[in-house]
């Protein structure tokens, strides 16, 4: 029999033997003096070593057997409240008792400690003892709040008394250490409650909301709770947290609106929910009794229904003969196969919250009292307090915290409006000595409205449902409360309001979170889907009424942009513009920082938001509650479905299956809606509009039934709507990658060696494949197109005159290869991938038109000029370098070979450069200086600018006034003004410009020219009389008319036919030699035996503006024959005409073509 008791019994004997030891000599009753409670010998000792117990075991070792045993004992009961009731009012000078009782208390907090279920940490102690527990608790409170024989509240204030009188600097450790013990008891008083699933025994009405309530006013701890909150921050500081708990635990469930009405209307509305429950439950039973069972359902019944194509399915019941619906029902109730349940989620609805709570009269003015003096002195204090404390995320602040502080913050708002509400109905407008919104001020500020958004951005992160749900309902009090305000007769309430929404609506960070919720919602239960509708409602309405009378409303919206590269190395770099990091332009979208920028509101884009099909699935999911949601509910839902199908014209959204059957159900299904509900006729006409909208969009485009079957997308929506596709305009372009180039010169297989490098080196080596197989199915095509090429040529006659090939057409050139992406990747990176375009540019790659902005869309080709051999010799050149990739000296990489091309900087415009200072840079410039010089890339090291060295001012020399430092800028304006009119640029200023007005000059030059060209075409028929001799080949030929058909001269006629005729290809001099052009270089001596006078000057040899002489002297040209004694007569002819003769030292040799001594004969 002891084996059986040991075995059942769940504490350690030892452990309940000592504290069953302890407890007995604590006191007890005594017979001599009237069955009082005596205390032992040594009563405070036993309590210091009962708390140690508690201390170091249950809390140590985590196994609650001590507080098992102490319930066991009925130590609460029996013992504790009777040394408490010991300690009279008139005795509080007893330093014993109070020391007595205030180490009862010390074991009464932590026995009344609230009892969690944590799965994760829970032991089998904790499985045995805690419904043990719980019930043992619910005892304490009982008879705490219910002892007649003392106040034990009102006695606990009294131990905390003397310490709360000093000053917050006079209070010791210990001081403040007994103020937080007893408001951590008032806590726990307030807090234990019946547990969900644990049945209590006793009578529920002595631990009610109504009798806490009661035994707080009675024994004065409603005024101490209220001294304490005013006082917050001046003598009072981290009792705060505590004190904010016991406000939760007694105003949590409570019904504000019910709270602040009087007797007739409270007697009234409860009239009105009993009557609305009584329908509800006819409305229940109606459906029930259409189908109810009659006498005949003894007999069994089974039919036969034609599923059609020959199948047929067996349905048993009655019920089955009533309608085509409920066969149908029990055929899918019939089926084998059930989809997979999804794992049930944890219960959304918060925990420390519970079932609502209905208080008596008594209790209902005493709460109504306490929360008007609290809102009147209390309120501001103690939440500015926990604002700053939740903010600086002290260590004495937990996560449900903060959800408690949204929570009464939401309560107290609506108390506040309910009580202005019901002073205006009793039409008693006494002057008051504040403002009517400055007793809620505290959380109307800045600060409160930034961490109310930090808030709802954390628990949105985190997933921390309940406490998002607790920031919405906070903000949604606060936007009814500032539109209260905004909408109220006084003029500083109104402009105070209309800061306040300018604030909140300035964040288009807010407005996007707001959409945001509302899209997010995935069976978070019934209180979150409720917060969150009634939030999005709230919100909509307030911005749209605030925007129409604010039309050049603002809001601050945060774009992304391309984040500014660092500063350059320091170390062993001295180049202008280094590459000191890899380039990642490719992923421009993970290098960008956020900015911020303002921009005009617009409403009806913002409302179009809230439109996708996840916002509207979000209400269909909350409007399926129907039969349970109140007016203000069912308004809700209701103002949001006709937002949708009439003021934002997307009505297509609503028509999806599931939508409209739900809509058919709240007016003619089974369980409709309460037809005596104030808001059915609304839900009717909507639900009647919405359908004849559907059919009519059905007549018009068919393809709406298949829609029907699945939720739209926003650009399936509006075709389906407006009958086409949404016309979007890009606001921004993508910019290509940057353009790179070499630090060094290095030759083309160079080049190409390092790009093939750094794709190698990042791992990007199915680039390089892809630009080979380009390259090799251009060369293929090009070798193709070749072949065809001359295979044509081939089968031509080859006897074609000379002045037919004179005519003939330009050799034909191969077509451009297209340069195609094989994906989408590809061609991503041929837009933005640096390293990629480079080694595309050195293979000869060319966009198709270079002259457009490039887009990702832009065409890339491999251009005519490079044959099969330039691209086989680059595709060597690339497969060299992958399997061979070069190496550098000093361990560098070809990364850093490489930099970014410096982009030409554009001069900044200043304000000041307007000023009306007298000074033009434009006056008396009508060219700029010249032209860009063409120069390499790789080339811009050697043009750097030298380092210049500042001379150091002396230290005692006087500063310059303005006057004299604007006297030398207008100085240096006017040296850069006469330094540019002395330039004439070669962009504006030509050979062929008429710079004279004097027409007589420029005929006699004109006839002196045609003279001129008489006597040479004379001499041009002669020659081939004396060139017989050397008639060159028939190649010869063709070459020398080809090269002389290309040259502007005045007379092709004659020269062509001349060169044709004529058989030598060097030039005879005076004394009968031939002589090669190339001879030209030889020496000024044999220039000089050449020729005596030329017919014309060479001094203006620099000359380039006339097409024929920069030929002349930039190609070689195919010499012709010439005769000495010719020569002389012509130089003797030019002797008789005003010709200007050079001087006759360093005389350069005439070049000779076709018997012509060419020189210019234009310088006079």
């Amino acid at each position: 029999m002891e084996a059986a008791d040991m075995a059942v019994d769940i504490v350690h004997p030892e452990v309940r033997a000592h504290i069953n030891s302890l407890v007995s000599a604590l006191g007890g009753f005594s017979a001599d003096d009237d069955g009082k409670y005596v205390l032992g010998d040594s009563a405070t000792e036993v309590l210091r070593d009962i708390k140690k117990w508690i201390r170091f075991y249950d809390e140590k070792t985590n196994r609650m057997d001590v507080a098992r045993c102490l319930a066991e004992a009925n130590l609460v009961e029996g013992d504790l409240l009777h040394i408490l009731a010991a300690w009279p009012v008139n005795a509080t000078d007893n330093k014993f008792k109070a020391r007595a009782a205030l180490a009862c208390f010390e074991i009464l907090v932590p026995l009344t400690w609230p009892l969690e279920r944590d799965i994760e940490q829970m032991t089998t102690n904790h499985h045995r003892h805690l419904p043990v527990l719980q019930l043992a608790q619910l005892g304490y409170k009982r008879a705490i709040i219910n002892y007649d024989a003392a106040q034990i509240l009102h006695t606990a204030v009294r131990v905390a008394l003397p310490s709360m009188a000093l000053s917050r600097g006079d209070r010791t450790a210990r001081d403040e250490g007994i103020i937080k013990l007893v408001l951590l008891f008032l806590r726990n008083v307030a807090m234990i409650s019946p547990p969900p699933g644990v049945e209590y025994e006793g009578d529920e009405s002595q631990i009610s909301r109504s009798a806490l309530i009661d035994a707080f006013s009675f024994q004065d701890i409603l005024i101490t709770i209220l001294t304490i909150a005013s006082n917050m921050g001046e003598d009072f500081n981290q009792e705060g947290v505590i004190l904010m708990e016991i406000i939760f635990h007694l105003v949590k469930r409570v019904d504000v609106a019910k709270l602040f009405m009087e007797e007739k209307q409270l007697s009234k509305a409860k009239g009105n929910e009993l009557m609305a429950m009584m329908n509800k439950e006819a409305a229940m039973h109606r459906p029930y009794n259409r189908k109810a069972p009659s006498r005949h359902n003894r007999w069994g019944t089974m039919i036969w229904v034609d599923r059609g194509d020959g199948k047929m399915s067996t349905v048993t019941g009655q019920d089955a003969l009533l309608d085509t619906a409920t066969r149908q029902q029990k055929m899918d109730k019939s089926k084998v196969f059930r989809p997979p349940r999804r794992p049930t989620r944890a219960e959304m609805e918060p925990k420390d919250l519970g079932p609502p709570v209905t208080l008596n009269a008594r209790a209902r003015e005493q709460l109504k009292g306490f929360v008007e003096e609290f809102l009147d002195s209390g309120f501001n204090p103690l939440f500015l307090h926990i604002r700053k404390k939740l903010d600086e995320q002290k260590d004495y602040i937990f996560e449900y915290h903060s959800r408690q502080f949204f929570y009464l913050v939401t309560w107290f708002l609506e108390a506040e409006r309910a009580r202005k509400k019901a002073t205006r109905d009793k039409k008693s407008h006494t002057p008051a000595d504040v403002g009517d919104f400055n007793l809620v001020a505290a959380v109307l500020n800045q600060e409160m409205f930034i961490t109310l958004n930090r808030a709802m951005a954390e628990s949105m992160d985190n997933k921390r449902w309940q406490e998002l749900c607790s920031t919405m309902r906070c903000f949604t009090q606060i936007l009814l409360t500032v539109q209260e305000m905004f909408e109220s007769g006084n003029e500083e309430d109104q402009e105070i309001a209309e800061n306040m929404l300018s604030r909140i609506f300035y964040e288009e960070e807010t407005h996007d979170r707001v959409a945001n919720i509302a899209k997010n919602y995935k069976e978070q239960g019934f209180e979150y889907l409720d917060a969150c509708t009634e939030l999005t409602h709230t919100y909509l309405r307030v911005l749209e009424a605030y925007s129409k009378q604010n039309v050049d409303m603002q809001v601050r919206s945060r774009r992304r942009v391309r984040k500014k590269k660092k500063a350059a190395k320091a170390v062993g770099e001295e180049e202008e513009n280094p590459v000191d990091e890899p380039d990642e332009s490719e992923n421009d979208e993970a290098d960008a920082e956020r900015t911020s920028r303002e921009r005009k509101f617009d409403f009806s884009r913002f409302a179009n938001r809230f439109i996708p099909q996840t916002v509207v699935d979000t209400f269909v999911s909350f409007t399926k509650y129907y039969q349970d949601l109140d007016e203000s509910q069912l308004k809700r839902a209701h103002r949001y479905f006709y937002r949708v199908a009439f003021k934002q014209d997307m009505s297509v959204m609503l028509f999806r299956v599931d939508i409209v059957q739900l809509f058919y159900s709240m007016i003619k299904g089974e369980a409709p809606l309460d037809s005596h509900n104030s808001t059915f006729k609304e839900w009717e006409e909507l639900v009647k509009q919405i359908l004849r909208k559907c059919i009519r969009k059905i007549e018009e485009r068919p393809q709406l039934i298949i829609e029907m079957l699945f939720s739209k997308i926003n650009a399936t929506a509006h075709y389906l709507e407006f009958g086409h596709e949404k016309q979007t305009l890009s606001t921004t372009q993508a910019r290509p990658g940057a353009e790179l180039e070499f630090r060094h010169i290095v030759e083309r297989d160079q080049q190409i060696a390092i790009a093939v490098g750094v794709l190698l080196d990042k791992n990007l080596a199915h680039h390089i494949k892809w630009v080979k197989d380009q390259l090799s199915n251009a060369m293929d095509e090009r070798t193709a197109w070749e072949k065809t090429d001359q295979a044509i040529a081939s089968i031509e006659p080859s006897e074609i005159t000379e002045s037919s090939a004179e005519e003939a057409a330009p050799t034909k050139e191969p077509p451009p290869v297209s340069v195609r992406p094989d994906d989408d990747a590809r061609r991503k990176a041929m837009f933005k991938n640096p390293h990629l375009r480079l080694l595309m540019r050195l293979a000869g790659f060319e966009r198709l038109a270079p002259s457009l902005d490039e887009t990702p869309e832009s065409s890339w080709i491999i251009p005519s000029r490079l044959s099969s051999e330039n691209l086989q010799d680059t595709l060597d050149l690339i497969s060299r370098a992958e399997f061979d990739p070069p190496t550098f000296e000093d361990g560098a990489s070809a990364q850093d070979q490489l930099r970014r091309k410096t982009a030409p900087r554009k001069k900044a415009v200043f304000d000041d450069d307007d000023d009306d200072d007298g000074i033009d840079d434009d006056d008396d410039i009508l060219f700029p200086a010249g032209g860009p010089t063409a120069r390499k890339a790789a080339d811009g090291f050697l043009d750097r600018p030298k380092k210049t060295r500042r001379r150091r001012r002396r230290s005692d020399a006087e500063p310059l006034t303005e006057e004299q430092l604007e006297e030398k800028e207008r100085a240096r304006r006017e040296r850069e003004k006469a330094m540019a009119r002395r330039f004439k640029s070669e962009l504006f200023v030509h050979a062929s410009d008429d710079e004279s007005g004097d027409e007589e000059r420029w005929a006699e030059f004109y006839a002196n020219e045609e003279r001129i060209r008489q006597k040479q075409k004379v001499v041009a028929q002669s020659v081939p009389v004396l060139s017989d001799m050397n008639k060159p080949s028939k190649a010869s030929e063709k070459r020398k008319a080809e090269r002389l058909d290309s040259d502007e001269s005045d007379n092709d006629d004659d020269l062509l036919h001349f060169t044709q005729a004529s058989g030598s290809s060097r030039v005879i001099g005076k004394g009968g030699v031939g002589r090669d052009e190339d001879d030209d270089d030889s020496g000024d001596s044999s220039g000089a035996e050449g020729t005596s006078t030329p017919l014309s000057s060479d001094a203006h040899v620099s000359s380039t503006s006339s097409a024929k002489r920069r030929r002349v002297s930039r190609e070689p040209s195919p010499p012709g024959p010439t005769v000495s004694g010719d020569v002389d007569e012509i130089m003797g002819d030019a002797d008789d005409e005003d010709i200007p003769v050079p001087k006759p030292t360093q005389r350069r040799r005439p070049r000779a073509r076709a018997g012509f001594v060419l020189e210019s004969s234009d310088e006079e």
